[in-house]
């Protein structure tokens, strides 16, 4: 039974209906779904794709094949996060028109680079259902203009899922250039069995085969050379441009090691944390890590007002008020979205910048703030909460409780597993309690097992080690020769 607080919690505006006996999820029925302005998109939308293919001289089922498909998307959009109707149905109708010209030119139907649009949709969106789904619809409107070849359908419906599969968490180039290279050779594996496993006239079928595996190769360079430019035409990071990111050598990092080495430490600390904890709930483990490095890039532009670029004997903070104390802290967030669209940083690494502390309170200097008030003054919690907002990510709010985690646990006097424990507990705890993972996908079961792994890395960073005994003078001095030494010379 799913307790009445939390169903009082579910945001109201959630394609989600609960079931309060069976505690399940159950998805609105359609109808709900759409609004009324998404209705008249829709409407439009058909009247579109039903003049496009008369104009084609395509059957009409096509049309409503791929409104049926779109409608899938939409109603799915929720697990196909980030997903942009706008970008596929521009990355649709590039390769759509440019095998109507293929074809209407007279030439082979093999020269059509099916696999181009299948990759970019996974690199882009980490997203093999749409991928998928983005296969299906390319396949069957190709064989539709082919003259409804059914083989050739099914041939560029295989090249395309498999190609999403090879290319799926691509990190290297050289992961594209391989799955073309695959993609070309089972792509004339494919056309042999299509033949029936005969061969007819060399002069035109060997051709044929040659021109379907050259296919899949130069499909994967062009992905490779096209690839940035729809990073920035749709706003999207990719796996390789994150591993760009992560060089030490990049200019930002470089300022944190030289003036901010404090800083630059904890956001390695924050990082191999975040990573871990994206892998064990199956999150995106490395848009974390590189998030969490550039997480605080904030602090360049005051870093001794942070403790952990400050000395033990003093901090900066001790002569000025809290309320002067707050905005400096909480600067550190709009100075950190400003260097970062400096030195052109991916939105979504900006993303991390303003939302790696949400709405949280600034404890320290609210509680200083209370202690040195005065009669008929008042303080606002308001006023020493961070402007947000909230992580809407898992890969976000992980870097939130990361950042906040290691942060209480190096304060720890007495860093012993317990008290590591204890402190990962409770800060988690507090950043529910408080809200600040309201507008993210992490649920219970997530936050346990990020836990586990929260106090698992950081009882082996602060683990105790054992103190080795002085060796002095006098030891050395009536220490017995040894049987070697007492040999003479």
């Amino acid at each position: 039974m799913i307790k009445q607080d939390v169903i009082n919690k579910i945001n109201p505006s959630t394609s989600l209906r609960i079931d309060t006996e069976g505690g399940a999820f159950c998805p609105r029925p359609l109808w709900r779904v759409l609004s009324a302005a998404e209705c008249i998109k829709f409407l439009l939308s058909a009247v579109v794709l039903v003049v496009i293919s008369s104009i084609l001289q395509l059957n009409l089922i096509i049309p409503v094949f791929l409104l049926t498909l779109a409608l899938y998307i939409f109603y799915r959009k929720k697990s196909l996060k980030d997903c942009n109707m706008l970008n596929l149905t521009l990355l649709f109708i590039i390769i759509s028109v440019t095998s109507y010209i293929i074809i209407n030119r007279g030439l082979s139907r093999f020269y059509i680079p099916i696999c181009i649009v299948p990759m970019l949709v996974t690199l882009l969106f980490n997203q093999l259902e749409l991928s998928l789904l983005m296969s299906l619809a390319i396949a069957v409107v190709i064989a539709s203009i082919s003259g409804n070849h059914l083989h050739l359908g099914v041939l560029f419906l295989v090249s395309g899922i498999l190609s999403s599969l090879l290319v799926w968490n691509a990190r290297r180039r050289m992961t594209i250039i391989r799955a073309g290279f695959l993609i070309g050779i089972l792509q004339a594996v494919l056309l042999f069995f299509i033949d029936r496993f005969w061969i007819g006239p060399p002069e035109i079928y060997l051709k044929s085969y040659l021109i379907i595996m050259l296919n899949g190769f130069v499909s994967s360079i062009i992905v490779i050379g096209v690839l940035p430019l729809f990073e920035w035409l749709f706003k999207r990071v990719t796996n390789i441009s994150l591993l760009e990111l992560a060089d030490f050598h990049h200019p930002l990092l470089q300022r944190m090691v030289m003036e901010a080495p404090g800083t630059h430490h904890h956001s390695l600390v924050v990082g191999n944390l975040s990573d871990a904890a994206c892998s064990a709930i199956g999150a995106n483990a490395l848009l974390a890590r590189i998030g969490a490095y550039y997480h605080d890039i904030g602090k360049l532009q005051k870093p001794g007002y942070f403790s952990e670029n400050q000395s033990l004997e003093q901090s900066k903070h001790d002569t000025l008020a809290p309320s002067m104390s707050k905005m400096v802290i909480m600067n550190h967030v709009k100075e950190g979205v400003e260097l970062a669209r400096k030195y052109r940083l991916n939105p979504f690494i900006i993303d991390f910048i303003q939302q790696h502390h949400g709405s949280s309170l600034v404890f320290y200097f609210y509680r200083r703030a209370l202690e040195e008030l005065e009669d008929a003054q008042e303080v606002k919690e308001e006023g020493f909460r961070y402007p947000g907002p909230k992580p809407n990510t898992k890969e976000a709010a992980i870097v939130l409780l990361a950042d906040s985690v290691e942060a209480a646990t190096r304060a720890l006097k007495d860093p012993a597993p317990p008290k590591i424990t204890e402190v990962v507990h409770k800060v988690i705890n507090n950043k529910f309690i408080d809200g600040q993972l309201d507008e993210c996908e992490l649920t219970l079961n997530d936050l346990e097992k990020i836990s586990k792994i929260f106090i698992r890395i950081l009882s082996g960073i602060y683990h105790s080690r054992v103190t080795y005994p002085e060796e002095s003078r006098s030891d050395n001095n009536h220490k017995k020769p040894s049987k070697q030494d007492s040999h003479p010379a």
